[in-house]
């Protein structure tokens, strides 16, 4: 009788957590995933702070750098503002970009307490959308001028703006008055330039010949 040998089974060894499994399971990340060759993480607002420092300190991200801070407007959302934290790993050589999301009213607790750098993206963001950040000592406007009204990057904002600037001869001074749209009295004309022009400057003996033609 022939002997019969014993096959072991040996069981596979999980593959090695990703650097978006390590992401995924930090406290307040609801979503990670790769985008064009970046990694993207969507975490809850409140927990910011405690998860950008995690990002910097902890030697699986080692995202010393805050490279940028901008907000995205989405007015037909709910929570309209996405804040947008572009970082990056100098050691590791690699990018990651942190999404929150909120409202007109609700605050994004500040960073700049875990990079001193985001005290100038944070005052941006709050003078072009108006995206309020709590714990920022400096919140005040950095692009527009103090007497700004509105927040211009959103997308319910006018694109003429409310006021203009012009000089006042009889005060001496720069002042600011409502926009006044004189364009709103002429007559626009909405052709093609393909429409509109019948005939090219230099094409007069053509269409003078042309017409002699016809009996």
């Amino acid at each position: 009788m022939a002997d019969e040998t014993e096959t072991s089974v040996v069981a596979a060894e999980p593959p090695p957590p990703t650097l978006a499994d390590h992401l995924a399971a930090l406290p307040g990340v609801t979503r990670a995933a790769a985008d064009k060759g970046e990694m993207v993480i969507w975490a809850e607002a409140g927990s910011v702070e405690s998860l950008m420092t995690t990002l910097r300190d902890d030697p699986r991200f080692a995202c010393q750098q805050l490279m940028d801070l901008c907000g995205v407007d989405w007015p037909e959302r709910e929570q309209r503002f996405d804040v947008v934290y572009n970082l990056l790993s100098v050691s590791l050589n690699h990018r990651l970009r942190v999404i929150v999301q909120t409202d007109a009213i609700t605050p994004v607790p500040s960073v700049h307490t875990v990079w001193p750098a985001a005290t100038w993206w944070e005052r941006e963001a709050w003078d072009l959308f108006g995206i309020v950040f709590s714990g920022q000592p400096d919140l005040r406007r950095i692009l527009t001028d103090y007497g700004f009204e509105g927040h211009p990057l959103r997308k319910d904002f006018p694109l003429t703006g409310y006021v203009e600037v012009c000089y006042d001869e009889d005060r001496k001074q720069v002042v600011y008055e409502p926009v006044k749209l004189t364009q709103d009295f002429r007559n626009f004309d909405f052709l093609s330039p393909w429409e509109a022009i019948t005939s090219l400057p230099g094409d007069e003996k053509a269409l003078a010949a042309r017409a002699e033609a016809k009996p």
